[in-house]
């Protein structure tokens, strides 16, 4: 008797589990192929440039917080509708980021097993040849009368700088298999990882780079790239806290700048001397090297970029205040109009030798107001041209605490209105001022101004991907012409012993893998040299 084991029980709760995790894993590996296709990193390359076009359409906030604040003004109903989805800060904006980091994703997993397919295919030798030749789009026979060795070894010299593979079948018979055009695949490889790593470049950019942007007063007005608090605007990379700056002092020794008769800027030049790490470290600090700066002509130091942006105007006061004592300021004000260079601003002073900390409190000016570096006469000031070929500033001089003794942030270019509003800061005198004019006020003060002095707006950018992305976009441009330039195309030759001894029948074949174009030419030619024989007459082709 035999006695059929039973198979034990399977645990039910296993069973239910089985197909549990066999379906999320399906599900994983479904999401994870569709990620990684060359459609879904299209679909996201798309996006990211739909994603951006708010960057170049809105102002942002990293490169100039003044234009935001007047979109603000002009559109307050749907500019808080449009911060709140960062509109001012696209490049910063969590959605940006997630279609950027699911790019770098999708490519990487999509380019990845693609080189490895095509490191494969490069190695990999000819195919072997189609068993019926006149079947494709090009061919060609003859019989040659030559034995198979000397034909064989008439095609082969006509296939230099072809890949090629020689067989042999059954009686006699011997192939010849050649590929051409493995460029293209390469290109088009290099094409991809190029890509990849051109948005590594701009990732890393973003990661350990930072931009600035400081005011430096000509003749003789200097930066040294120590430290944030030097710069007027700063942001920093995410892995930059700002600590770890590349040390380096530039020099504003002059500034011309040309305007067409329109008033429209043609040309701007700053006498730039600047010091590079190694000149302060080393303690040089009386070496000073020259760099015409130009708007398209940047200085790079110590692998930073300095940029000249704009320029503009710092009114010269000279206060003598009751005691005979001078102070003169010379601090810049901002345009309004950046046509003729309208500005306005602050100029602050506190009074010296005062040792009573309520006296000096209360005893603070401020010259505020208008600059035209063009007037055009007046009792209302305004500017016509923004060269100074006739300054004339319109003040008030205000008395009493500016809050300089706060210990809060204030801006240089304004006054706190609160102070104004709470009557702690009371206007004092008004007039309108050119060069070499004073204005007395009532308790013996004098403030006269003096003239215009030039300033400059500098941009210091720290990019360290800054070289990959030019290097990556160069090889993307040479993969992208390879691929397209070069052409993919199969030949075969097929040889095989005639009846009659001492000839051979040839038939060949061509098959272009990619775009047939100008391959039925070279496949002629080919033919006409293997197939070119001027002892037989008994030559049948067939195109």
């Amino acid at each position: 008797m035999t006695q059929t084991p039973t198979r034990p029980h399977a645990d039910p709760d296993s069973r239910a589990r089985k197909p549990r995790l066999t379906e999320g894993w399906a599900g994983v590996r479904n999401a994870w192929r569709t990620l990684t296709s060359m459609r879904t990193a299209l679909v996201l390359l798309f996006l990211l440039a739909l994603a951006a076009l708010p960057g170049a359409l809105l102002p942002q906030r990293s490169l100039n917080q003044r234009l935001v604040d007047d979109y603000f003004a002009q559109y307050p109903q749907l500019a808080p509708l449009l911060d709140r989805v960062g509109a001012f800060d696209v490049f910063a904006a969590p959605w940006f980021a997630a279609i950027y980091l699911l790019l770098m994703v999708s490519l990487v997993g999509c380019v990845l097993p693609r080189t490895v397919d095509d490191a494969r295919a490069l190695r990999a030798v000819p195919v072997a040849t189609p068993r019926n030749l006149a079947r494709l789009p090009h061919h060609g026979r003859a019989v040659l009368d030559s034995d198979v060795d000397d034909a064989a070894a008439a095609v082969r010299g006509r296939l230099r700088g072809w890949r090629v593979a020689e067989r042999t079948e059954d009686g006699g018979v011997r192939t010849i298999s050649a590929e051409k055009g493995y460029l293209r695949e390469v290109g088009n490889l290099v094409f991809h990882l190029s890509l990849v790593g051109l948005l590594l470049g701009f990732a890393a950019g973003k990661l350990f780079g930072y931009e600035g942007q400081v005011i430096v007063l000509s003749n003789g007005g200097q930066f040294c790239n120590t430290g944030i608090l030097g710069y007027d605007s700063f942001r920093a990379g995410i892995r930059v806290d700002g600590t770890e700056l590349h040390p380096f002092c530039v020099r504003v020794d002059g500034f011309s700048a040309e305007y067409l008769p329109t008033g429209q800027a043609d040309r701007f030049d700053a006498a730039l001397s600047y010091q590079t790490g190694a000149d302060l470290a080393a303690g040089r600090v009386e070496q000073w090297r020259s760099f015409p700066l130009a708007v398209n002509n940047p200085l790079r130091v110590d692998g930073a970029r300095v940029y000249l942006l704009g320029h503009g105007y710092a009114p010269i006061f000279t206060v003598t205040f009751p005691n005979g004592e001078q102070r003169t300021g010379d601090i810049q004000w901002r345009p309004v109009d950046l046509t003729t260079l309208l500005s306005e601003g602050a100029t602050k002073f506190e009074p010296p030798g005062v040792t009573d900390d309520e006296q000096r409190r209360t005893g603070q000016l401020a010259i505020t107001g208008l600059l035209a570096p063009t007037t055009s006469g007046g009792d209302v000031v305004t500017s016509v041209f923004p060269e100074a070929r006739d300054p004339e500033v319109a003040v008030d001089v205000l008395r009493g605490d500016l809050g300089l003794d706060d210990g809060r942030g204030q801006s240089i270019f304004e006054i706190d209105q609160a102070k104004v509003d709470s009557g702690e800061l009371v206007r004092v005198a008004r007039a309108n001022l050119v060069p070499g004019q004073e204005l007395a006020l009532d308790d013996g003060t004098v403030v006269r101004f003096d003239g215009l002095r030039d300033w400059v707006n500098l941009q210091i950018s720290h990019d360290p991907g800054q070289v990959y992305v030019l290097g990556f976009a160069v090889t993307m441009l040479l993969g992208l012409g390879a691929s397209l330039g070069v052409r993919r195309r199969r030949f075969w030759a097929r040889l095989t012993p005639s009846e009659r001894p001492g000839t051979t029948v040839v038939e060949l074949g061509g098959l272009a893998r990619t775009d047939r174009a100008g391959y039925g030419e070279e496949f002629d030619r080919l033919r006409a040299e293997v197939l070119r024989d001027p002892q037989t007459d008994r030559s049948e082709k067939d195109s």
